[in-house]
């Protein structure tokens, strides 16, 4: 009786292991290529912190409002919206419970993959904020978080007074420095997000309002 086992593979089974070989080898390289993509920002020069602002209160009233997570993330996202025009799907910002959760997304040949981070709010004497940065995932991918950073850092698009810092681990949120119309100048006096308790500083000029 002729023994079946000894045959050689039929033409299938030759195609299937073929095929399997190179979806193997098309996805090395399309993860090696996501690697370097990621790495490569690391050798640009490091960002410097916005210079702190010069701001003369004395011609200005000052007022104190009071807000909510709801109420800022709803201006947040309005701004991002309005100032990033089409670049404005890239991410979203979230005040959560207890931190800022930044979501995006990086496109790489033809891959969506997700984007999620989680910033520590610490507002600074002179009114600005610093985001720490306490968790971020890109994908399933397990990658330093400096190198993450440089990564956002020159392929998104932020605006001028939002400094990404990937050897701190941290965003600098230069408030202060934000162009407002009548030249009203705002300043961060409490970001307390688990007691949703969010106050700001905001000076009109006097002579805005005929004084």
């Amino acid at each position: 009786m002729e023994n079946r086992n000894n045959q050689p593979p039929d033409r299938k089974t030759r195609n299937w292991k073929k095929y399997f070989k190179v979806l193997a080898i098309a996805n090395g390289i399309v993860l090696l290529l996501l690697l370097l993509l990621i790495f490569l920002p690391a050798f640009s020069p490091a960002p410097e912190p916005p210079k702190e602002a010069q701001f003369d209160s004395s011609d200005s009233s000052e007022f104190t409002i009071s807000s909510t997570k709801a109420n800022v993330n709803e201006l947040i996202n309005a701004y991002i919206d309005k100032e990033l025009n089409d670049n404005s799907d890239n991410y979203a910002v979230v005040l959560g419970d207890d931190a800022v959760e930044l979501s995006g997304g990086i496109t790489a040949f033809g891959i969506r993959i997700p984007l999620k981070m989680t910033l520590e709010p610490h507002v600074q004497e002179n009114g600005d904020l610093i985001l720490e940065n306490k968790e971020i995932s890109l994908g399933s991918l397990s990658l330093p978080n400096d190198k993450v950073l440089k990564y956002i850092d020159k392929y998104y698009n932020m605006p001028e007074w939002v400094s990404i810092n990937p050897d701190e681990e941290s965003i600098y949120v230069a408030v202060t420095q934000m162009e407002l119309q009548n030249n009203l100048h705002v300043e961060v006096e409490q970001f307390n997000l688990p007691n949703d308790n969010l106050s700001f500083k905001l000076y009109v000029p006097n002579d805005t309002i005929g004084l």
